[in-house]
């Protein structure tokens, strides 16, 4: 009786578990009914083109221009006409105020008792060449005394024109106008050269996860090899045509390969999320690669490389800007060393009256004309050492700058020289890639013979794995190569066209 029950309780809790896990099931494909995994079948340009669009890195350079563009920009308005509206509303002042009697020399204190109001339109303009200041303006006042009896009073200079103009001074506007726009073409190609370090890092996040994929596959192949071999390594154990060394090596062989599936899986997975993390893909996308292993066959040039890299790059520019604000520092230190003067100059028409219809009648002519200076008696030759250290900086700006050059042809040439070995060493890859899996193949039909020791066929193994890997990984370096020629000469030798981009999309 008691077995009967339990019989029938098991079979009812058979029946439950049955339900649920039914119910589960069906749950589960209803939920990836609704939430299909995503996946994204992609090329070496596709992911190229999704990091120039989507990358953190990229829109962070667009930025940086876009600062370039508008300081470029505040730099243009300083040699435009500026319209200037100035005023000074609602002063009133009620103190007393220190007067001094001409004759006497004696102060006394006067009350003020009085109100004014004044406004001032200017029209200014810097003149590079010279260095002066030009202004044209126009002028208001109102100022109504309360104290000792009410008056009204307007003054007006209907129009007026000042002139500055320094005399063996240091000349900023000159030079701004020199060093400035080469600035801003040196943003343009540092954004271009930046651009092309995107491209440069997602080709590595492409072929990095081409190489761990690779990698993840190698092993689940190596695995189910040696499993395979094992279970025949058993078979002949028993038959006596293998020994008991050869079987233990067989069976660690299997549990090595085992351990190397879940570590190239976490390097396979930890690739695919860099790349997605680059590309503004989210972590979870599933990504197929579409691998070309054809590289083109391009030989490169060093003096006509090294004719665009100075032409193209940022380079040149930052030596010619190091060497302008050199040669504006010396100018400066010179100019504030000595004698220095200004003539300043205002032409115009004034009149003040108490009747505001009367003011701008019978205006009278003004002129204002003077020269200030400034001549150093005695400075302990305090001017004398900054020109000799802003001519020594100078100096010493020179050699660091020719030795930099130097520098940059020596890399250049090693990076050439790089390039047009690639491709060689990626048909030597190929090649071998192709006797090793050869080599192996044969090797384990003389393993099946009796014909290969368990050691030798591991060799062969590791040695097929690594010619597998040492393929990719000379592909991989002729993409390397490839672009960064092409960030440091701004020149594509693909399509023999130099780099540009879209700047006016970038401003708006």
């Amino acid at each position: 009786m008691w077995k009967k029950i339990n019989y029938n309780y098991k079979q009812q809790i058979m029946k439950r578990t049955l339900l649920v896990l039914g119910l589960f099931s069906v749950l589960c494909v209803d939920v990836s009914a609704q939430q299909p995994l995503q996946k994204r079948l992609l090329g070496m340009d596709d992911v190229i083109q999704l990091a120039l669009e989507n990358s953190v890195s990229s829109k962070n350079f667009g930025n940086n221009y876009l600062s370039s563009y508008w300081s470029y920009r505040s730099f243009r308005a300083n040699y435009l006409p500026s319209v200037r509206l100035d005023g000074n509303l609602f002063d009133f002042n009620r103190s007393l105020t220190p007067i001094q009697d001409y004759l006497t020399g004696e102060y006394s204190y006067r009350s003020v008792y009085n109100f004014s109001n004044q406004l001032t339109l200017s029209v200014n303009q810097n003149i590079a060449a010279t260095g002066g200041s030009l202004q044209l303006y126009s002028q208001f006042r109102r100022l109504d005394q309360f104290q000792p009896s009410h008056r009204e009073t307007y003054y007006v200079q209907p129009i007026s024109l000042s002139y500055r103009q320094p005399l063996w001074s240091y000349n900023s506007l000159k030079w701004e106008k020199k060093i400035e726009p080469q600035r801003y073409e040196m943003a343009k190609r540092q954004y271009m050269e930046n651009m092309v370090s995107v491209t440069r890092q997602a080709t590595n996040y492409f072929w990095s996860l081409e190489e761990a994929r690779i990698n993840y596959r190698m092993a689940q192949e190596n695995f189910e090899q040696s499993k395979e071999l094992y279970r025949k390594a058993q078979t002949r154990f028993e038959m006596g045509t293998i020994t008991k060394d050869n079987l233990l090596q067989l069976e660690l062989n299997v549990l090595n390969d085992s351990l190397s599936i879940t570590q190239a899986e976490v390097n396979f997975r930890s690739a695919r999320n860099r790349l997605c993390s680059f590309i503004g893909y989210k972590e979870d996308t599933e990504i197929d690669l579409i691998i070309s292993y054809v590289v083109p066959d391009i030989v490169l040039d060093f003096d006509d490389v090294l004719d665009k890299a100075l032409n193209n790059s940022t380079f040149t520019l930052d030596q010619l800007i190091q060497l302008l604000e050199a040669e504006s520092s010396v100018k400066q230190a010179e100019a504030n060393r000595g004698f220095s003067a200004s003539i300043n100059a205002t032409f115009g028409l004034s009149n003040n009256n108490d009747v505001f219809n009367q003011v701008f009648k019978n205006v009278q002519d003004q002129e204002l004309v003077g020269v200030s200076f400034s001549i150093p008696i005695a400075d302990w030759g305090l001017g004398r050492g900054r020109v000799k250290m802003a001519q020594a900086r100078a100096e010493a700006t020179k050699l660091s700058l020719e030795q930099a050059r130097q520098d940059y042809e020596q890399d250049l040439m090693v990076q050439v020289m790089q390039f047009n070995n690639q491709y060689a060493q990626c048909q030597i890859a190929k090649r071998a890639q192709q006797i090793a899996d050869e080599s192996y193949r044969l090797a384990l039909e003389n393993f099946g013979n009796g014909a290969m020791s368990v050691t030798d066929l591991n060799q062969l193994q590791e040695k097929k794995d690594n010619a597998r890997r040492n393929y990719i990984s000379s592909v991989h370096n002729y993409w390397s190569y490839y672009y960064q020629i092409q960030g440091t000469t701004l020149f594509d030798y693909a399509s023999y066209t130099n780099i540009s981009a879209e700047f006016d999309k970038l401003v708006k």
